[in-house]
């Protein structure tokens, strides 16, 4: 059982880029991805606040984490996190499915 369940939502093709990435931070969401395993990579939106939430805890790191995207529920573990080099906030997060 995960210790920590994040809520997204898929993106389409149309909303992947620079300039879809960037309108989604100011709306405080972050871009993100899931991959691994046999199925396709999967673009995501996260809620900026429950992310930096999820932060505070040194074990999201370490865990296997939730993540809902609608009906459908993945199990994956953070790969990656990319911050904003001076505010240090998150801007993107790649997680591989355990």
């Amino acid at each position: 059982m995960a210790n920590f369940v994040l809520n997204a939502q898929a993106r389409e093709a149309a909303q992947q880029g620079k300039g879809s990435s960037r309108r989604l931070r100011h709306a405080a969401q972050i871009p993100a991805i899931i991959y691994g395993g046999s199925a396709e990579p999967v673009a995501i939106t996260l809620e900026l606040r429950e992310i930096v939430k999820a932060l505070e805890n040194n074990a999201f790191f370490e865990e296997v984490i939730e993540i809902k995207i609608g009906d459908k529920v993945e199990s994956v573990k953070i790969q990656a996190l990319q911050r904003h080099p001076a505010k240090n906030t998150p801007m993107h997060a790649d997680f591989k499915r355990a």
